[in-house]
């Protein structure tokens, strides 16, 4: 018996349909949507882990892995409908981290996975701290030491009175503390006497 053409579409048609309503059950779990930090993200910092999947979840497991293979997560993950939200601890050292969660769809099926991503991390304090001081010039090399002490005073004194009282020109130097002007007059009398002596003695020589 032949088999009409139209009858063979009907057949085709219905296990196209068949088909379809028993696989709709299978391709209606829940999956994961989104993720912060994405999949292989590079981040400055890291304060909490945020999973957002198509349908409402239960029951969350999340666990955050670090370099040094260490579990960085802080309390439980909080739950709300498609969001899982999961705290981390302050001060993480940068490298590279990976998150493994597990959740239970809404229809019963387990979902889990793993997101790896790296923190980079931002300069420390006291290494910002070192290069502003390292490029900021010293204040010692801009200004001047300032003298001090007992001999400061006494030898800007000393410079101050050599400036102001040149000796004059042609003065003969003092000695002993008397003034030149004096040792000329003693030379002066000096040399009057000498003449006198000498004169006189010429004088009883013609006498005699």
């Amino acid at each position: 018996m032949k088999t009409s053409p139209v009858a063979a579409v009907l057949a085709l048609l219905a296990a196209l349909v068949l088909g379809t309503a028993f696989a709709s059950p299978a391709l209606a779990h829940d999956a994961l949507k989104s993720s912060s930090p994405a999949k292989d993200a590079k981040v400055e910092s890291l304060d909490e882990v945020k999973l957002t999947f198509t349908s409402s979840v239960r029951f969350p497991a999340v666990v955050v892995r670090g370099p040094d293979d260490a579990a960085h997560q802080d309390g439980k993950p909080v739950v709300d409908g498609p969001v899982v939200t999961q705290k981390v601890k302050a001060d993480l050292p940068p490298g590279r981290y990976v998150i493994a969660y597990r959740v239970v769809s809404s229809d019963g099926h387990p979902i889990e996975g793993e997101i790896p991503f790296t923190l980079k991390g931002s300069p420390s304090p006291s290494a910002t701290a070192t290069a502003e001081a390292e490029a900021s010039p010293s204040p010692a090399a801009s200004t001047p030491p300032a003298v001090s002490g007992p001999g400061a005073s006494g030898e800007t004194a000393g410079a101050t009175g050599a400036a102001e009282a040149p000796a004059a020109a042609g003065e003969p130097a003092s000695s002993g503390g008397m003034p030149g002007w004096l040792w000329l007059v003693v030379g002066g009398l000096a040399g009057i006497g000498i003449g006198m002596f000498f004169s006189l003695r010429g004088k009883g020589r013609k006498q005699s």
